[in-house]
């Protein structure tokens, strides 16, 4: 009998420290061809200086990388290419300004005398790279910018094909994408793996990667706690367990109880016919102190949008926004932000955080007349006031000085909401709150969110993940192509439910529920009917 083949990638021992901190204590990790192993751990749990020394970013202090068997040093991203690995980052380098052709070919593109680039070549090579991922309606000649996140992803893929690879690292690759992009991914992965391609898969969706995955490997601390468990067949608590240290029994905490709707809480935030041409139907909704209202949809629904336009940052077509009953000036910040609204808006690291900045700075920035002086900032006070507002939230490091760039997801989060708890803002807008939190994180985050709504702040929240808004939300609207096609309770919708609205989105949705009484607001959305607006 022919012995059997070495695995296609061993990383035995490996070994990195940084100043002050051992990132990597003795990882050992085993990849064969053709399987889906996915790695897990918390943020901070050493998973991306693994990939970055797979990748040949970092070199390991101690440690050895076998590559079919055969010891490898990998001391560069291009001597890890030459040999088959990729690494898709979380973050895409995709060139926006480039064509679909010239990025997946950039760096190596096809010549011929004197270094003339052959553009025809490119752009055939390209379109063959992406019929083999079931994307034939992506056209080389177009510019990427004008793609989608889900179709940049799969641009990135198809780069990393053009190098004849045979392990691609896919880091949180499904994070900016609705479910029905997820389940077209998992079907471009189960095509690589029958072709004998590995992928390392990181993300923290745990249902993902049981429905994806092969073999797990969970890093806990720098260490690999557990090696190549089966993925669909371990249990997700003991998952848990292992990431974080302990049990996380109840992800979604309860509320305190109270219901504002119930209780004729006044609005806090009302929107009247608010709409933008091109963007979201006219929609009317009411948000009470103490409420969590989730709008759930898939990507280009308008979810973002809406958010967007209620903070001012978007200028609405029609309609209006008040605050307390006072209507707010259209397509103003400064005007939301004065009447009490706060955004964590979806990109924390590009649209909400100075990460260059500490921790203090990126707390006061919405609060910055606090602390002048006559033109001067007291950094003192700002300081304290930082770290008041960072221990109501638990944020680690106890530290306002810390850079914010040195934080895990979820304390950078943290310090997005302690921007506003310090502002005493009335309104909580979240837009993907948890986008890239781990799940030990995701827990915390959530406590925090059912907390504020207990102590009065009135939230609206957005997430790609139904579960989520089922878990937080004390009210969902389900949007579909902009247009609010339901309005329920949380408790009386599940997961399959949202998923047959947001995917269907029967034009009747709103009537048909009227007319079963299962509630007057109901009715009345069902009468508003063609507008597509929610009864508050």
């Amino acid at each position: 009998m022919a012995p059997e083949p070495p695995p296609l990638l061993t990383m035995d021992g490996i070994v990195k420290s940084f100043p002050g901190v051992r990132a990597l204590d003795g990882v050992d990790l085993e990849v064969q061809a053709g399987e889906v192993h996915c790695l897990l751990g918390q943020n901070g749990a050493g998973k991306s200086t693994l990939i970055k020394v797979l990748s040949g970013a970092h070199q390991p202090d101690r440690g050895e990388i076998r590559w079919r068997g055969r010891r490898v040093a990998l001391r560069s991203p291009s001597a890890a290419m030459r040999l088959g690995i990729a690494t898709i980052y979380q973050e895409l380098d995709l060139v926006e300004g480039l064509t679909v052709a010239e990025n997946v070919f950039l760096g190596h593109e096809p010549t011929a005398a004197r270094c003339l680039v052959r553009r025809g070549r490119a752009r055939s090579a390209a379109a063959r790279l992406l019929a083999r991922l079931g994307h034939f309606e992506i056209a080389p000649d177009r510019p990427v910018a004008r793609l989608s996140a889900a179709q940049r992803q799969i641009v990135s893929m198809a780069r990393a094909l053009s190098h004849e690879v045979r392990l691609i690292v896919m880091d949180e690759p499904s994070a900016a994408l609705d479910p029905d992009e997820v389940g077209n991914l998992s079907r471009v992965v189960a095509g690589l793996t029958a072709d004998g391609v590995a992928v390392v898969y990181i993300s923290h969706r745990l249902e993902e990667i049981r429905r994806i995955g092969d073999r797990v490997t969970v890093l806990k601390d720098g260490r690999a706690v557990a090696r190549g468990l089966p993925a669909k067949q371990t249990p997700t608590h003991d998952i848990v367990a292992m990431m974080t240290g302990r049990a996380v029994e109840h992800l979604f905490p309860e509320s305190r109880g109270h219901t504002p709707a119930a209780s004729g809480a006044a609005p806090v935030l009302t929107a009247e016919g608010l709409a933008r041409k091109g963007e979201f139907a006219p929609l009317d909704l009411q948000l009470r102190p103490g409420e969590i209202v989730g709008l759930a949809g898939l990507v280009g629904s308008g979810r973002s949008e809406i958010v967007e336009t209620l903070y001012g940052a978007r200028r609405p077509s029609a309609g209006r926004v008040l605050v307390n009953g006072a209507p707010l000036r259209p397509g103003s910040v400064r005007a939301a932000v004065r009447a009490g609204l706060g955004l964590a808006p979806e990109e924390r690291k590009s649209q909400a955080l100075l990460m260059l900045e500490s921790v203090a700075r990126n707390v006061s920035a919405a609060s910055l007349e606090r602390f002048s002086q006559v033109g001067w900032i007291d950094r003192t006070a700002e300081r304290n006031a930082a770290r008041t507002a960072t221990r109501d939230l638990s944020l680690r490091p106890d530290d306002p000085d810390a850079p914010v760039r040195t934080l895990s997801g979820g304390n950078q989060q943290k310090a997005v909401l302690a921007r506003w708890l310090l502002r005493g803002c009335r309104v909580l807008l979240l837009d993907e709150p948890t986008r890239g939190v781990d799940v030990g994180a995701r827990a915390e985050l959530y406590a925090v969110i059912r907390r504020l709504a207990d102590d009065g702040l009135a939230v609206l929240l957005v997430s790609s993940e139904i579960p989520e808004v089922l878990g937080l939300a004390d009210r969902v609207l389900v949007l579909r192509e902009g247009r609010v096609v339901h309005t329920a309770p949380a408790r009386e919708l599940d997961e399959h439910r949202v998923l047959d609205l947001v995917l269907e989105g029967p034009a009747g949705t709103e009537e048909k529920a009227g007319r079963a009484g299962r509630a007057g607001t109901e009715e009345k959305a069902g009468r508003a009917g063609t507008e597509g607006s929610a009864a508050p």
